[in-house]
């Protein structure tokens, strides 16, 4: 069985990747349920896996979950779950290619990309709120009753990704945890701020990757 993270803290690579790295390796002292998600999209290909392979080993040390963001490949080449964009491939067309107990996440933004996420093992839905760490995103945000919605028309659990705080964790209906970035990366304690967002969602689903 392969448990699903109740705690995804997606990277920020504009921070020093010593920074970076430090608060990461201390957002995982929360626990098992905390994932990294390794999201660079402007890194070149070379770069983006020598990142991927720093994170593999931080996650691997502590036995943690590691997402690669829209790479199959690097996912591949470092033994790492991988999520999917809500512009590209669909679970159905990367899953023949992944190793059993790999899973699956995928982004949804509505209700449309909700079923076409179908096959996907748990779903980042965003924004509930507006990002903190994009202070100029202009999206609509979905608001609770938008994640609610979005979250039942997914056949797979939902985390609550754009804006999450520990304290607007709380008040978050349907979800099955939290993505973050801010909260965790930019905390005074990156492992106190994951403990408190773990705190504030339910306990841990197990399912199996196909």
């Amino acid at each position: 069985m392969t448990p699903l993270p109740r705690l995804v803290v997606v990277t920020d690579w504009r921070l020093p990747t010593d920074a970076l790295l430090r608060a990461l390796e201390r957002a995982l002292e929360a626990g098992p349920d905390v994932a990294i998600q390794h999201r660079h999209p402007e890194a070149p290909t070379r770069q983006f896996l020598a990142e991927a392979r720093m994170l593999a080993s931080l996650c691997q040390a502590r036995g943690n979950p590691l997402f690669v963001n829209g790479r199959l490949d690097v996912a591949l080449l470092v033994g790492a779950h991988l999520h999917l964009a809500a512009s590209g491939p669909v679970p159905a067309e990367v899953r023949p290619h992944l190793p059993p107990g790999r899973l699956v996440s995928m982004a949804v933004h509505d209700a449309r990309e909700a079923r076409a996420a179908a096959g996907a093992d748990l779903a980042l839905v965003s924004p509930v709120f507006a990002p903190g760490s994009k202070p100029g995103d202009t999206r609509a945000t979905l608001g609770l009753e938008g994640f609610l919605a979005v979250s039942r028309a997914l056949a797979c659990p939902a985390l609550a990704l754009g804006g999450i705080t520990p304290e607007r964790a709380r008040q978050v209906p349907g979800a099955a945890g939290f993505a973050v970035i801010s909260a965790v990366l930019e905390a005074e304690d990156p492992a106190d701020a994951a403990r408190s967002l773990l705190t504030a969602s339910p306990a841990r689903a197990i399912l199996r990757a196909p």
